[in-house]
């Protein structure tokens, strides 16, 4: 099945100038991406400053929280008032959430400045995509949105080696304040070589609609982190939380209906492209991006990996998703279908993550390493398929729309891995009756602590890890085959090649 071609006159004609506006693209989802992870290894110093403990997950939650809130809105305004300035909006924003998180006095300052930081971030996410779509035709586009997602993942990976660093070598407050001259630098590029093209709909914002779903999305997300909050997922105020979180769904859905100018048009979901492939974003941000954390403290706990050399066991992740995306991207550009590889990276995740429930104490840091390069890989091979497959779907004056739709549920995704593998961790940890010689309590463990343990007490520790992250392993495999499932019901669409899109052109001008 070959769509027809969406006609539309380039943003950019000039392959350099297209180039130089992608790279400035590049190095705004570079800085907007890295936050969401580079915070976790400075916690501990932060913490150390300010105190606070019980707030400890907080700052990457209101990160992901306000990010994901946003995302929708912002593909919209990018659909009715154009993409430019609603993308320096939103790089002016995170810009100065940055410098707010650096001069942070306290927890809660620290967390709001976070939120405002988020509120830019959603925003950078989802126009990078939509203007994507205005740069490049659909297969051409399939080759730089594979360098798109291939830099998500990347700084997801790279993100706790840099802040560790960073944060050891200038102090926690310059993992954010490095991103003033970084901001400044993107938004000159910008203003100066990305071109202005104003919509032709008149500007209708569907302000309810916009309220109801980032509070909707804000109950859902919240609801994720419950347990955090109010000690457990089934406690009564999680289960309002929860409950006021449907309420507002079916309410955002009344409204959608009714208004000029949905957020998310319903009419988008007609098509299945579209449906299915936000089922499956959630997945793939679950397992893709949500699990990134667990796998630093899975190596040193279960093999006793110091934090160094276990860090270093990302190059072997990272490598396979600048593999995956890299190779999936021109192979998507050449043969111009997207679905094999959507099914193909599904699979091995599904295979990977159940590989990753069956590793001990004593297996080989080699076989490790390969697994994680695999993990790697099929992460890469599924990443850009959503964004082009729903891009390609949609008709063209809804790109933002459905692009922030499918960011907001691989982000969406995350946040809700996170709290949910942290919460499965957690109660394996507490359900383990072993004792341990020299550890009073294995929650308060740290890589310190574990290196001063006997050998003896240091394999306890690893068989009750290993307990409590089999059981993690094998939800996120289940996750991934629920996105597989929904991946093998995809239409086996084909993406119109540049010559294809140009022929009906050519057609008029000739019957003219």
């Amino acid at each position: 099945m070959t769509p027809v071609a969406q006609s539309a006159i380039p943003l950019v004609n000039s392959h350099r100038q297209k180039i130089v506006v992608f790279s400035f693209l590049m190095a705004a989802l570079f800085m907007a991406t890295l936050d969401n992870q580079i915070v976790s290894t400075a916690l501990p110093t932060i913490v150390g400053e300010f105190g606070q403990m019980e707030r400890f997950g907080w700052v990457s939650s209101a990160f992901l929280l306000a990010s994901s809130a946003v995302m929708p809105i912002y593909g919209k305004l990018g659909d009715l008032f154009g993409r430019k300035y609603v993308m320096l909006a939103a790089i002016v924003i995170f810009t100065f959430g940055s410098l707010a998180c650096g001069f942070a006095w306290s927890m809660d300052s620290l967390i709001a400045a976070r939120v405002f930081q988020g509120l830019g971030g959603g925003g950078i996410m989802v126009s990078i995509f939509s203007i994507n779509a205005d740069l490049f035709e659909p297969r051409e586009r399939a080759k730089y949105q594979s360098y798109s997602s291939l830099m998500i993942m990347a700084s997801g990976s790279l993100g706790p080696v840099l802040g560790g660093t960073m944060s050891d070598l200038f102090g926690w407050r310059s993992i954010f304040l490095i991103n003033l001259p970084l901001g400044v630098i993107v938004v000159t590029g910008l203003v100066m070589m990305l071109p202005y093209r104003r919509p032709t709909r008149q500007p209708k914002i569907d302000y309810v609609g916009a309220v109801v779903l980032a509070a909707t999305i804000t109950c859902l997300v919240a609801f994720a982190d419950s347990r955090q909050i109010f000690g457990s997922l089934v406690a009564p105020a999680s289960l309002a939380l929860l409950a006021v979180g449907i309420v507002c769904a079916g309410l955002w859905v009344f409204v959608e209906s009714r208004v000029p100018e949905p957020i998310v048009p319903l009419k988008l979901f007609r098509d299945s492209t579209f449906s299915l492939y936000l089922i499956i974003s959630l997945c793939a941000g679950s397992v893709g991006i949500g699990l990134v954390n667990y796998y630093a403290l899975f190596l040193q706990t279960t093999t006793g990996l110091s934090p160094s050399v276990a860090g270093l066991f990302f190059i072997a992740l990272t490598g396979g998703i600048v593999a995956g995306s890299i190779s999936a991207g021109r192979l998507i550009s050449i043969t111009g279908r997207y679905k094999p590889f959507t099914v193909i990276g599904l699979a091995m995740s599904c295979v990977m993550l159940f590989c990753f429930s069956r590793i001990g104490h004593d297996v080989s840091l080699t076989v490790v390493a390969v697994i994680m390069f695999l993990q790697g890989l099929s992460v890469g091979f599924g990443q850009q398929a959503p964004i082009i497959g729903v891009q390609n779907a949609v008709p063209r004056g809804d790109v933002g729309a459905a692009s922030g739709a499918v960011a907001l549920m691989r982000m969406g995704g995350a946040s809700i891995a996170i709290s949910l593998f942290g919460a499965i961790v957690g109660t394996g940890l507490k359900a383990s009756s072993t004792p341990i010689p020299g550890l009073a309590d294995i929650e308060t463990l740290t890589p310190k602590i574990l290196a001063s343990l006997p050998e003896a007490s240091r394999q306890a520790v690893a068989a009750v890890y290993h307990d409590a992250f089999s059981p993690l392993f094998l939800t996120a495999a289940a996750i991934a085959a629920i996105g597989l499932v929904a991946a093998l019901c995809l239409k086996p669409v084909q993406l119109p090649s540049m010559k294809a899109a140009a022929a009906p052109k050519e057609e008029k001008k000739a019957a003219a």
